[in-house]
């Protein structure tokens, strides 16, 4: 033999059959509960990894890395801002543009959307719009055409194809005789969008850089400059160098900060769910103390023979921990390769789900896609996985440290 006797009787309690069925049957219990935790929030990481993931590539699809504007939201002399700004590090591409809110009607039908002012030969090396049309073109925006790009859901709302006239009705109104009157300006559908972004496609317009200068009294002003970056990730450091490069009066901001409030949602979020998951983990792992309790009742009288023959009570504590550590090894084993599994999978689960129930799990309105999205990160794998195995290494070694005080004599006196 090998391996070291405390190895070799641990591993022969695991696999020998035992006298009392029902011990067999909690151990299995716990090998199942320590996998089915581990798989559950591999599972759930993966899929809220997922979701930031693609919520985020979608934002970043339709908002710039970061925005340089001013504190009274006008910027003058836009040129030569886009000039300096290119000259700092990591900034690779700048298009200026005009933000306002607006109200669209077409025939009675009036919906609210985010009116932004662009130039189509800036605005396609910033953002990826451009190449998420579904009809017409971005280049079809001209200086004086009063051309319109809509969001899919926006322009089924309003009811309109290419080809369409929109009203716009400006918050900004003029003083007349009767009072102040708003203004209306009509504008041609040229494009219509699709993101799969439910907010960006329901309220959502894009016109020409110079009509919205017109149509929103800014003369040659715009409202900031959208800058894209070559790391996305670097934008809140090159947010702060910005800051200090720029005059006081200048705003910076970075696609962190136009979505703090989503993404910080989804990282408490992630951490809430990892804590309950691992509880679930921790329940599972600590079955294994009456799984140990039990079989160390059940073995009384042969760790008394071990005892006798000469066992020392560290012996005999490693036997039983082995016992349980190899359990907790095997439900955590088992966990991650159905987890990861699962994960991988989740797409075409998902489908089967959904076909088999008739309805849509995941609804664009609330969720803002329609499919679940997963991304196994092998950290949150590794970081689970090691904790799953400390938690099952834990909960052995009180059961454990009772067999190795288990006195010969009295657990013989009855035999």
């Amino acid at each position: 033999m090998q391996w070291p006797f405390e190895v070799f009787i641990g591993l022969r309690y695991l696999r020998a059959k035992r006298r009392n069925s029902f011990i067999s049957f909690i151990s299995l219990v716990s090998v199942v509960g320590i996998a089915l935790g581990v798989a559950a929030l591999i599972i759930v990481l993966s899929v809220m990894n997922g979701f930031q993931k693609e919520i985020r590539g979608r934002i970043l699809g339709a908002a710039a890395h970061v925005e340089v504007s001013d504190y009274q939201g006008r910027v003058s002399n836009w040129p030569d801002l886009s000039s300096r700004l290119l000259k700092q590090p990591r900034v690779i591409a700048a298009a200026p543009f005009v933000s306002a809110q607006g109200l669209l009607s077409v025939s009675g039908t009036v919906r609210g959307a985010m009116i932004r002012g662009v130039d189509p030969a800036y605005e396609h090396n910033v953002v990826e719009i451009g190449s998420h049309m579904v009809a017409g073109q971005m280049s079809a925006l001209r200086q004086g055409g009063f051309g319109i790009v809509l969001g899919d859901q926006l322009a089924q709302q309003l009811g309109v194809q290419l080809g369409d006239k929109v009203t716009l009705i400006t918050p900004e109104g003029n003083i007349t005789p009767a009072g102040m009157m708003p203004r209306l300006k009509q504008f041609t559908v040229v494009g219509i969008f699709k993101m799969n972004m439910y907010e960006l496609d329901a309220s959502f317009a894009m016109i020409d850089l110079r009509d919205a200068q017109v149509l929103f009294r800014l003369g040659d002003d715009v409202t900031g400059v959208r800058l894209k970056l070559n790391d996305v990730m670097a934008a809140p450091e090159v947010k702060a160098q910005l800051q200090s490069v720029l005059n006081q009066d200048a705003t910076v901001t970075d696609w962190t900060d136009m979505n703090a409030n989503y993404f910080r949602a989804v990282q408490i979020e992630k951490r809430m769910m990892t804590i309950i998951l691992t509880l679930i983990v921790a329940v599972a792992s600590f079955n294994l103390v009456s799984t140990l309790v039990m079989v160390v009742t059940d073995k009384q009288a042969d760790i008394a023979i071990l005892r006798t023959l000469g066992a020392a009570p560290r012996s005999v504590m490693s036997i039983f921990m082995i016992q349980g550590a190899v359990a907790g090894v095997l439900g955590t084993l088992s966990g991650v390769v159905g987890g990861v599994l699962v994960a991988w999978n989740i797409g075409p689960i998902v489908g089967v789900l959904e076909s088999i129930t008739g309805s849509k799990i995941l609804s664009p309105e609330v969720y803002m896609i329609d499919y679940l999205p997963s991304d196994v990160q092998w950290s949150d794998v590794g970081s689970i996985t090691l904790i799953s195995l400390a938690l099952a290494l834990f909960a052995t070694v009180y059961p454990s440290w009772r067999a190795s005080r288990t006195q010969p004599a009295e657990a013989l006196r009855y035999e």
